[in-house]
Formats: C-alpha cells, structure tokens, sequence
C-alpha cells in the first residue's frame, strides 16, 4: 500500500509503499482510510519527540482517523498502540477503540476535530470533577485545539470562560467563539502576569496547552491574585507548545490550594478516552463543534507537512 512514511526523525514524511496492516485478533478489522488528520500529537511522533515514541523506523505516522469498513459500515478510530499509523491507504482497526459514525457523516470534518476536540474534552470529563457554572481558563487557545476547548467547556456547562493567546487576530476573534474575555500573552512578563491576574485570578480550572515560560508567569500571577486562595484551583496540562519545563517554587504548593496534574495517553486510561469518543462524535457530527479542515491527498503529504494554515483551520490528509 502507499502511506506517509518517516524514514527519518529530521525529515517530513514522503509518499512511499509500505507493508499492508493484517489483522491479528478477533477484535481487528482492516479499512480503507478515507481521512486523517495532521495535527500536534501527530507531528510529534513523526519527529520522535513524544513520550511514547518507540524510536523505530521507518515508520507511518497518525494515530487517528476515519475509515470504512469492507461491509461499508464508517468507523472513527483511535490507532493501536503498536502497529502501523493511520497516515496509510489502509489500517487496522480494533473495534474496542472504534466508534460507528451515521453515513452522511463527513469523514475529514470528523478527523480534523476529534483529536484536538478529545484533549479538552477528555481533561474536563476524566481528570476533574467539572461542574455547571465553573469558571476556565484556557491557555493557548489561538490553536486549534484551544478554540475547541473553549466551546466545549461552554457546552459542558462553564460559566465564564477566560482565552489567552498570543496571535492578535486569531485572539480577537474569540469572543464570538464563544469566550467571555480574553488576554493577550504578548508583551513583558510583568505585563502579561497583569492581565492575567486580573482576568482570570478567581478560575476554577486551566485547560494549559503552553506550559514552559508561561505557565512559569501564570501560576504566581493567578495564586497570588486569588481571592479566596483556600478555594480549589485545577490546572490541567494538555500540552506543551511554550516548552517541556518550568520552575516551580514550593511556596505555590502551600499559599494556595493548587491542585497541578495532566491528561494524556497514561494519565487516562485507553478504556477511559474510548468510552468519550462516541458523545464527542456524536456533537462533532451534529455541528455543534464546528472545525474548518483543510484537506490535502495523501499523495502530497510532504507540501502539507509545511503548509500554513489559517485561524481554526486544520490539514487532513485524504484519498
């Protein structure tokens, strides 16, 4: 079959033949991929850079996407652990982590949004006890995945939901995407400490897909604007676009009550992520979660490895 595959950890995938998937469980069914979508998690596998990178090659990358089925039935899914990506004319799909999609579903709009849709979504659901009328605080929610937070801790019932970003444009259209105040992460440390402390000081949970130097300014800058510091705060790491690392002095842990933990492949159990997929699918399919894919053939994955793409829009490759 050809497949989008890395043969190097420096280079973009190319457009090659690799070996066809076979089924090998009960469970298991081969379909032919009809979308899948190029975003951060996939990006970093194909670099080798994340956390569950076995650093073998070559190699396929993808770990989700939409596909049919022999008996035409279509299928979302979330790849194997352990097997060949999903950037390929064909895959292997285990049934357990697969979720029925109607037939007049669109494949690439489902692909482009379960990934990114499925991080909040799974954070909110999994890792804490959300409840109706709580404030958030989404930091990096220019990306896609951070405008997606936003509407889906909406449509979870937040009361009040704080953005901050760092591109102008796409920051300026977030209210009308549904979030109450935004704030802007451009400028000194002192200043974005500021805005943040007086925007989003009283928070009850931060959806983080920063991390790094940012999340180094906010945490002081929110815990010691709190009102009431005894009151819990959830700060959930997703992501880590602003760095890997930060500095964490012991005072914060003990001048307010902070509860810091992330969400992720290992902190929710696979058991646990594929029990969401069908709600999240079935908002993402009835439009409620409205995404703007960009899709690209498969054939051209190397173009679309390095093409830009605007506010809210996300490549996915297809047939």
């Amino acid at each position: 079959m050809y497949a989008a595959v890395v043969h190097s950890f420096g280079s973009p995938p190319r457009y090659d033949t690799f070996e066809t998937p076979v089924p090998r469980g009960p469970h298991e069914v081969v379909v032919e991929v009809l979308a899948a979508a190029l975003h951060p998690r996939v990006r970093s596998g194909a670099d080798g850079s994340h956390y569950s990178s076995g650093g073998a090659l070559p190699m396929v990358p993808g770990v989700d996407g939409v596909g049919r089925t022999e008996d035409g039935e279509l299928l979302y899914f979330v790849a194997l652990d352990d097997t060949v990506g999903t950037m390929a004319e064909r895959a292997v799909v285990d049934r357990r982590r697969a979720v029925p999609l109607p037939g007049d579903a669109d494949p690439v709009a489902v692909a482009a949004a379960m990934n990114p849709g499925m991080s909040s979504w799974v954070a909110l659901r999994r890792r804490t006890d959300f409840a109706p009328g709580a404030h958030v605080l989404v930091l990096g929610a220019t990306g896609n995945a951070g405008q997606l937070a936003m509407r889906i801790a909406r449509h979870l019932g937040a009361g009040r939901v704080v953005a901050a970003g760092r591109d102008p444009e796409r920051l300026a259209a977030l209210p009308a995407l549904g979030a109450d105040e935004v704030v802007s992460l451009r400028g000194t440390p002192e200043e974005v400490a500021g805005r943040l402390a007086a925007s989003a000081a009283d928070v009850d949970v931060v959806i983080d897909y920063l991390w790094g130097e940012v999340t180094e300014r906010a945490l002081p800058a929110l815990l010691t604007a709190r009102a009431d510091r005894s009151r819990p705060l959830r700060w959930i790491e997703v992501g880590s676009m602003s760095g890997t690392e930060l500095t964490l002095p012991s005072a914060l842990l003990r001048k307010a009550n902070l509860t810091l933990l992330g969400s992720g492949q290992g902190s929710v159990s696979t058991a646990d992520i594929v029990a969401e997929l069908p709600a999240l699918a079935k908002e993402i399919t009835s439009g409620t979660l409205p995404v703007h894919p960009v899709p690209v053939p498969l054939a051209e994955v190397e173009r679309a490895w390095n093409t830009a793409t605007g506010p809210g829009e996300r490549i996915v490759l297809v047939r």
